[in-house]
Formats: structure tokens, sequence, C-alpha cells
């Protein structure tokens, strides 16, 4: 994307009277020479993929470290039975984020959103409002532009890579961007949008990334749930007019400040943080034993 801040986006939408997922759209589509049709057709089978994703998840399967595995549908179940204290929209976004992080570990087709360890926050609270409040489809896929416009920002500015920035790279970046969609969902304009998204991010920074085992898949999968209720808390601010007090754009700048500052240890390298526990070098020990 040509774009590099959020303010450009902002500001090209003042000057042209566009929304947010328009401006992202355009952009998209000169970028990559295709037609706004094409951009729209790409964009909408993301979207349904994640949906098959969704409804497609085996709860009996098990991934082959076999950490991770069934959970998903625990909640599920917890959810339709009722003995969730968070209610049934908050119970299935929960649900879907483990989910989907169960079926990436598994090796199951997922949409990498903005990457695969992070792949069940955006799913998760964009599926569960699509169902509960009934939103058209297209509109669905705006906000999957809005999601994806603040994951390229983040992406040119700073980092969506848990290597380079540790988890606040790549949960806080899913939680930005679907924080960022939810907002749009919710009626804000550009302003909302990107604030939401600041907030988010804020949230999570300093976030590390210790998998275990150097798998994406303890802690990963249930920081996906994390990252969805920040999202939906952060877009429920943002519709409520609150703000970010430091600059959205000044917001990832200093996210890719502290990734940068960040040991190795906490970046994705199975050295520190939970990995570096009895429990973690002992799984650790169990799958070289398997390899």
């Amino acid at each position: 994307m040509s774009i590099r801040s959020l303010d450009e986006i902002l500001k090209k939408c003042q000057e042209s009277q566009k929304a947010f997922w328009e401006i992202i759209l355009e952009d998209d589509a000169d970028e990559r020479m295709v037609t706004h049709e094409e951009s729209r057709q790409q964009m909408k089978e993301l979207y349904l993929t994640m949906k098959y994703a969704d409804r497609t998840y085996d709860g009996n399967l098990k991934s082959v470290s076999n950490l991770v595995g069934g959970d998903g549908r625990k909640i599920q179940d917890a959810v339709k039975a009722g003995t969730v204290s968070s209610g049934p929209f908050i119970g299935e976004v929960i649900a879907k984020a483990i989910k989907m992080g169960e079926s990436n570990a598994c090796m199951k087709k997922i949409v990498a959103a903005p990457t695969a360890g992070a792949c069940g926050v955006i799913p998760a609270v964009l599926l569960t409002y699509e169902e509960h409040k009934g939103i058209p489809l297209e509109k669905m896929v705006n906000a999957m532009y809005v999601a994806s416009g603040i994951g390229e920002v983040i992406a040119s500015r700073a980092f969506i890579s848990g290597a380079a920035g540790g988890c606040q790279a790549e949960i806080g970046s899913a939680s930005a961007m679907a924080a960022g969609a939810l907002a749009y969902l919710n009626g804000c304009d550009g302003e909302g949008i990107a604030h939401a998204a600041a907030m988010a991010l804020k949230n999570l920074m300093g976030l590390v990334c210790d998998t275990v085992g150097g798998l994406v898949e303890v802690p990963c999968v249930k920081r996906n749930v994390v990252g969805a209720m920040n999202a939906i808390a952060c877009a429920d601010m943002a519709a409520a007019g609150i703000q970010s007090r430091i600059p959205p754009d000044e917001v990832i700048d200093a996210m890719r400040d502290v990734g940068e500052s960040m040991p190795k240890s906490l970046r994705e390298t199975g050295e520190g943080g939970l990995a570096a526990t009895p429990a973690g070098l002992e799984i650790m020990e169990q799958i070289t034993k398997k390899i």
C-alpha cells in the first residue's frame, strides 16, 4: 500500500469526502492494477474463507504437539449451556477466537490476519458481529478494508511479526485492525476508526512473544481471545467519542520502538517468558525428542 500513515488516510477521507474503506479500496486497486470489482471480490473471498474456517472447526482434532485442540468446543458448549458469565455475544467471540487459533495449529485452512498466530482475532469479532446484528455481507467486506488499511499502516511503520517486534506486533496489530473495523460497523467516522485502533494497540503494547516449544500454540491461541476482547472494548470507547491522547500514528511508532528494544529472548525464539518456565522447558524437551 502506498499510504504510510493513518493521518494520510484521514486527510484523503476529508479531501475526497469518501469513507475510510473507500480510500483503502482505491489504493489497493491502483497498486495492484485491478478493478474495484476485482479487489472487492478478492476481499470477499478472504472473509468467506474466515467463515468457512469457523464453520469447519473440528473439536476432535489435536495439534501434532498435543498442546492445543478441543478448547474451542468446550467454550462453545459452555456458551450454549449458559454457564459463562460473559453472555452469548462475548462468549461466542471467545469461542471463535480459540477455534480459529486451534484450527491453525491443527494445520487447517485459516486466513492470516495479519499473521497465522493472530488469525483468530478479526474473525472472532467480525463473524460474531455479523451473526448477531444481521449485517449485510457487503458491509462486512467494507469492514475488512478498514482492517486491512490499519494493518498495512502498522506493517509499513512498524511490524506485524512476533520475531521482529514481539506479540504486540501480532495480537496487538490484529486487535487494532479488529477494533477499527468494528468501530466502522458501529458508525464511527475515519477519526473514530483510527482512535479505536490506537487504543487497542496501546493496551497490548509491550506484549512479548514467548512461544512455548517454539510453536505458535501456547500461549498464542488464548491470546487471540484477549486481542478480540480488547478490540471490542476499544471500538465501544471510540463509538462513545473517547479518543487516544497519543495520536494514532505516534502510537504505532511507539510500538515499533518498544519492539526494537525487546531482547531476542522475547521475540519468538522460545527462549524467554513462558517458554523459559520449568513447564515450558519440559514441553520443549518432549517436542525435541519427537523430532
